[in-house]
């Protein structure tokens, strides 16, 4: 695999992987390569990152101001919907004249612990890319917020519902619908895009009989949602367990839907048709678009 492949990888896990999960798709001596060119970082023992973290870290330290946002989402080891293309950095209100070129600027009261760990804190990461963000994003962060136990659900509401008022009903929407049961931003996309769905009413990693989980279940339509990722389906093994794992599925009367990461991250209309479809089929209606 070559070093630029390292890197689409771990984009594609959220911007953030541990060593296991990369030396799943690559060699050790790639690894070790990937991580010399700088093609990705370290951000705690066996645990690695984007590039964006360093490039945002740089750029706080040059402006006097902190890690923020989408930024300090990242900073904080959490996977994403996407990294973001400039750092972005956020300084005290009463700095002015500032060069904010290549990176995006925010002004904000900091607190002296966001100052010493030149990144705000967990809970107002969160809301504020939550109130800044496109909801799936949004969601992406807060869902590894959650996940890493950093954040509580309960802390996220109160932050939200304190939020400034521009951006405030975003922060709330996000907060309510966050739920640490997904898996990673690839599932987290996805339920975003079947919330959106009249009629389906989807939870992470819900049973499916006795068969076990699936990514998003509507266990009253009894509709089985997966991400399907390339990573885990590398073994001959996998791939045969998932078929007869979805075999299964459809012999107690469940419809199976397969989405892969390029559905899900480029292609959100087409995967709203398919669930629409997939909701008129259940509830006897005719279906909206059918088979493409």
């Amino acid at each position: 695999m070559a070093r630029m492949d390292i890197q689409v990888v771990l984009e594609r896990l959220g911007g953030v992987a541990d060593r296991g999960s990369l030396l799943s798709v690559c060699s050790r001596s790639e690894l070790d390569a990937a991580l010399a060119d700088g093609c990705i970082v370290r951000l705690a023992r066996n645990r690695y990152a984007v590039p964006a973290v360093d490039e945002a870290r740089a750029a706080a330290a040059r402006l006097g101001g902190v890690v923020s946002h989408l930024s300090a989402a990242l900073a904080h080891g959490w996977k994403v919907k996407t990294a973001p293309e400039r750092p972005s950095i956020s300084v005290l209100r009463t700095r002015s004249r500032m060069d904010g070129s290549g990176v995006d600027l925010h002004w904000a009261m900091l607190s002296a612990s966001e100052r010493a760990a030149c990144v705000t804190d967990p809970v107002r990461t969160v809301v504020d890319c939550a109130r800044t963000l496109p909801f799936d994003e949004a969601l992406s962060v807060a869902d590894s917020a959650l996940r890493s136990g950093k954040v509580s659900k309960a802390a996220l509401i109160a932050a939200a519902a304190s939020a400034p008022r521009t951006g405030r009903a975003a922060a709330l929407e996000v907060a309510s619908a966050a739920d640490p049961a997904a898996a990673n931003p690839f599932e987290t996309v996805l339920r975003a895009i079947a919330l959106d769905v009249p009629g389906l009413r989807v939870v992470p990693q819900g049973a499916v009989g006795t068969i076990g989980h699936a990514d998003l279940v509507d266990p009253v339509l009894r509709v089985a949602i997966e991400a399907e990722s390339f990573e885990f389906h590398a073994l001959p093994e996998a791939f045969r367990y998932d078929v007869r794992r979805y075999t299964a599925m459809t012999r107690l009367g469940w419809l199976v839907v397969r989405f892969v990461w390029e559905d899900a991250m480029h292609r959100a209309a087409y995967v709203r048709e398919v669930l629409a479809d997939v909701v008129a089929l259940r509830t006897g209606c005719v279906p909206v678009t059918g088979a493409s």
